[in-house]
């Protein structure tokens, strides 16, 4: 049980830390790479979509990362 929730907890770490990157600043950043300037469905709709990914992520991230405290 252990080893599995080490696992998915890398898996989302690493996840977090993509959808992090995939956000755009100031500047366009790594976003319009994959999601172009507003073709696919409006540059509104793919960034809505990501903070919620990237939050869902992070949740589960921590949730995790809380049971691995208890656990070991």
């Amino acid at each position: 049980m252990k080893y599995v929730l080490v696992g998915v907890d890398i898996i989302l770490g690493l996840a977090v830390l993509l959808l992090i990157f995939l956000h755009s600043g100031k500047d366009a950043g790594l976003s319009t790479t994959f999601g172009g300037s507003g073709t696919f469905g409006g540059s509104g709709v793919v960034q809505k979509n990501l903070d919620r990914l990237t939050v869902a992520c992070a949740v589960g991230f921590f949730a995790v990362s809380i049971a691995l405290a208890y656990i070991i």
